[in-house]
């Protein structure tokens, strides 16, 4: 580069480069007090309102608490105290004007200084409103975010971002949902501004994280904004069809009723019967009272129904009841599912009634039939899942495909997949879990 030459930042990507206004400003939001002082910031105080107005959150906030996720100034957190809640605000750097703000009102907003991604690993707790305002494209991992947002709450969360086509989106609003990605300074002329999704990607992206229900609240300019809900809509004052009736719920991967929570990918397999069609979106799970969607639901041969669902973010570790309605109808009976509950070792496995499982002959597994194994299994403990379980024909483990919940008789049943190269002939059957191991029964191999 020649001594004469000069560098000069890019243009600004859609034009929201407000750089030079907001450093005339020196503040982003506006304040009036009751002293009749007035900061006049980038952001209008009218606008501001009208922002706040728009959210479906209480009048009263009082006994919430309210978290404030890039505060910058304060004057959302300030408003949600305002208006009686208990207010954790939290920005990455300490934002003198907020401080300011903060002593003229003599306010109990709880301040914090952290990192987006430290969140996941403070104990902050749970919220039931959540401030997300125009942070999103901030964030290098927009959907890892949105999740942790939703991790956090317990009522809604509204969400703020940049999007790209905010005038334009209704024209392409069932196209496949884009993102633009900025490597540098395309966005702004600012190095963290790193994504710009279009309004349907936004709440693709919402619904993705976690939220049951997710609503737009507008979008226009370069930005949109969206109500996001963990728990469904209320039952009908007046249900106009049948309640489905739960008959068991497993891990969707690891058969059995145990889940984690420290897993991203952990999904609720649901069969139920209904006198009805069903389609996804007619579903609504609720595991201890958050609302899941429904990822797809298929019709068996036997004519009830099966449907998967994600496991809703961030359950405390203990017991968990799910239930199961329509958007037009009562809830279900109640299952339950056992989330971060450590494996109990049981005193005693006895194994029953080993046989086929197509052709139902005992002691016996047919390879030409598919090699199915069905058995009962008593002394499991309640929390059982396939990822501490083993089924062994000799020393070979097989696939666990399915474990029941435990029947009257005291026992539940088991099915294994025997592999098609396994020997032909006499085994040793038994069942292995926490390292407790069953008698032997013998198993032909045909």
């Amino acid at each position: 580069m020649s001594e004469n030459s000069t560098t000069t930042a890019p243009e600004s990507a859609r034009g929201l480069d407000f750089s030079q206004d907001l450093a005339k400003k020196g503040w982003y939001h506006s304040f009036e007090f009751a002293d009749g002082s007035v900061i006049d910031g980038y952001m209008p105080l009218k606008v501001q309102k009208e922002r706040y107005a728009r959210y479906p959150i209480s009048e009263d906030l009082s006994g919430k608490r309210v978290l404030d996720i890039g505060a910058w100034d304060g004057w959302f957190s300030f408003e949600a105290e305002r208006h009686g809640g208990d207010v954790v605000a939290l920005d990455c750097v300490q934002i003198p004007s907020f401080q300011q703000v903060h002593r003229k009102l003599k306010s109990k907003v709880e301040y914090r200084i952290l990192d987006f991604y430290e969140l996941a690993f403070e104990d902050l707790g749970k919220f039931e409103v959540v401030f997300f305002l125009g942070v999103l494209y901030h964030l290098r991992h927009p959907l890892l975010a949105l999740e942790i947002v939703c991790g956090l709450t317990t009522e809604v969360a509204i969400v703020e971002s940049f999007v790209i086509d905010g005038e334009t989106w209704k024209e392409h609003e069932k196209a496949i949902p884009t993102m633009e990605f900025y490597e540098t300074f395309e966005l702004g002329n600012q190095y963290d501004n790193w994504n710009g999704p279009t309004v349907a990607c936004l709440l693709a992206m919402c619904r993705a994280a976690g939220f049951a229900r997710v609503e737009l609240m507008y979008a226009g300019g370069n930005y949109a904004g969206a109500a996001c809900y963990r728990r469904w809509e209320s039952v009908p004052a007046q249900p106009s069809a049948a309640a489905p009736e739960l008959v068991f719920v497993s891990n969707g991967r690891t058969p059995g009723n145990c889940f984690s929570s420290r897993k991203s990918e952990e999904y609720l397999e649901c069969v139920f019967k209904a006198d009805r069609e069903v389609r996804g979106e007619d579903l609504r799970l609720e595991v201890s009272g958050f609302g899941t969607r429904a990822i797809y639901v298929q019709k068996r041969e036997d004519g009830a129904w099966v449907a998967s669902f994600r496991l809703p973010p961030a359950l405390n570790a203990g017991w968990h009841p799910v239930r199961l309605r329509f958007a037009d109808s009562e809830f279900s009976n109640e299952l339950r599912i056992a989330v971060d509950i450590p494996v109990t070792r049981p005193d005693h496995l006895a194994v029953k009634d080993v046989c086929d499982g197509k052709t139902w002959r005992r002691g016996e597994v047919s390879i030409a039939d598919g090699g199915f194994v069905s058995f009962w299994l008593s002394g499991l403990p309640d929390n059982r899942s396939a990822l501490d379980t083993q089924v062994l024909v000799g020393e070979v483990p097989l696939q666990i495909t399915y474990i029941g919940p435990t029947e009257k008789s005291g026992h539940c049943q088991i099915n294994a997949k025997v592999q098609p190269d396994l020997a032909k002939g006499s085994h040793e059957f038994r069942v292995v879990s926490a390292g407790v191991a069953s008698d032997p029964e013998a198993v032909k191999v045909l």
